[in-house]
């Protein structure tokens, strides 16, 4: 069993992530080498208001986002798509997304990419 206190794992900013605006935050939930699975990513990814994850398109893996909190809007192969807490996602091999923080508040999502 692997387990971590949130505090042990380092936040990553990343200004204009996928050319998006502002700086979206990566709090990751395992570090490399913590697991045997074909997982990419596995973390708690947060946009300020206003902020952006911009389009781009996901080949030979899938990722999941769930929302935790905010409001915002994703571009779900260029239907824009309202997205709030509870809300969920998967975008598939060879499809594209994008992602803004549309609401007064930061948006929190847990984002995992599978590699297929």
């Amino acid at each position: 069993m692997m387990y971590h206190h949130s505090h042990e794992l380092p936040a990553e900013q990343r200004p204009h992530m996928r050319d998006g605006d502002g700086t979206v935050t990566l709090s990751p939930a395992f570090a490399a080498g913590d697991y045997e699975s074909p997982v990419r990513l596995f973390s708690r990814i947060t946009l300020p208001v206003g902020a952006s994850i911009g389009f781009h398109v996901h080949n030979q893996e899938e990722e999941f986002f769930y929302f935790l909190s905010g409001t915002g809007v994703m571009d779900d192969n260029g239907t824009p798509v309202q997205v709030g807490a509870g809300d969920s996602t998967v975008t598939r091999s060879g499809q594209g997304h994008a992602l803004r923080n549309t609401g007064s508040e930061p948006l929190e999502l847990l984002a995992v990419i599978v590699t297929l």
